[in-house]
């Protein structure tokens, strides 16, 4: 058993007062037999109510209206757990009946959620990379493991080259992205050899700062196994999930799962910034202060939808060229 405390604050800065600012928030830990939550404490500027409700995917969420005018919008959660490992599953067994079973599942419920497959125009191109990977001999985890492993070492982790609207086909010619973007290429992959996947969010909780993705929320897959159910596999640190990392949410995409998300009226310019700071085994009395954002993001209206593929290629000249 590992105890962390995490410490998730967003900060929404407005160019100019805004009103009727309705939130949903997906920040509840999701306790089970691998997460024990101790105490979790959510601040809200102006005190707001909030309504907790469970999704449709078994998620709890919160739901509040901050309605009048205000500059700044600040949501603090602070929660305390324990995490407690995980026993990896015994894939001893016949590769065929693993895969006739996952067959049985595709017309069934929920698991036909987390089958549907993506229509993108590359769509060719990644089913020829999947040819090559896919191996009916071995078992459906090994196969997960070798796409987990080829989006591992194919693509690079790197910030600010994609947004949360980035799609598939932008993210194959990047060869390049976050957590979110490493989690969304392996469920294309999980999902075209039908095998069922589901998005993460959570938090990432290193020991000693090894892993990548720390200091923000965190995003992996799930796979469904045959006597086992469903296992975490997290592509940015090529690794099976086991405690250190803690769920908030799951669901078929990062929409579904997204920590905050929202509505307002008043000006289209906004600034977001989203710290999270993790310690382990620690009370959450010593988070004093705030720490710096380690993300930040600057949200204005755009008359045209930004091409990530073309921000990178230039961004790349301008680093040549210095």
């Amino acid at each position: 058993m590992t105890p962390y405390t995490v410490k998730h604050i967003t900060r929404y800065t407005y160019d100019s007062p805004v009103i009727d600012c309705t939130n949903q928030l997906m920040l509840y830990p999701i306790a089970d037999e691998h997460l024990e939550i101790k105490k979790h404490t959510l601040k809200i500027s102006g005190n707001p109510a909030v309504e907790i409700f469970v999704d449709y995917f078994g998620n709890r969420a919160g739901v509040f209206s901050a309605i009048k005018p205000h500059s700044q919008l600040v949501i603090e959660s602070i929660v305390e757990v324990n995490t407690i490992s995980i026993n990896m599953p015994d894939d001893t067994g016949l590769p065929g009946d693993q895969w006739a079973f996952l067959g049985g599942l595709k017309n069934s419920f929920p698991y036909i959620d987390f089958l549907g497959k993506e229509s993108f125009e590359a769509v060719a191109q990644v089913k020829v990379v999947l040819e090559q990977l896919l191996d009916y001999d071995k078992t459906p985890l090994q196969n997960a493991m070798t796409f987990m492993q080829y989006v591992y070492k194919n693509f690079a982790y790197q910030q600010g080259v994609t947004t949360n609207d980035t799609d598939i086909d932008e993210l194959w010619k990047l060869k390049a992205g976050v957590c979110q973007d490493f989690a969304h290429m392996l469920l294309v992959f999980l999902r075209m050899a039908n095998i069922p996947g589901r998005y993460v969010s959570g938090y990432i909780c290193p020991k000693q700062n090894e892993m990548r993705g720390t200091g923000a929320t965190h995003a992996w897959v799930e796979v469904y196994l045959l006597n086992f159910g469903w296992l975490g596999l997290d592509p940015t640190n090529n690794c099976m999930v086991n405690d250190q990392h803690i769920r908030l949410a799951v669901g078929r995409q990062f929409s579904d799962c997204t920590p905050v998300k929202g509505t307002y009226k008043g000006s289209g310019h906004h600034t977001l910034e989203v710290s999270v700071d993790i310690e382990g085994g620690h009370s959450s009395e010593q988070f004093a202060e705030a720490t710096a954002p380690v993300f930040n993001y600057t949200q204005k209206t755009k008359p045209v939808q930004v091409n990530s593929y073309r921000s990178y290629l230039e961004m790349q000249q301008q680093q040549q060229q210095q």
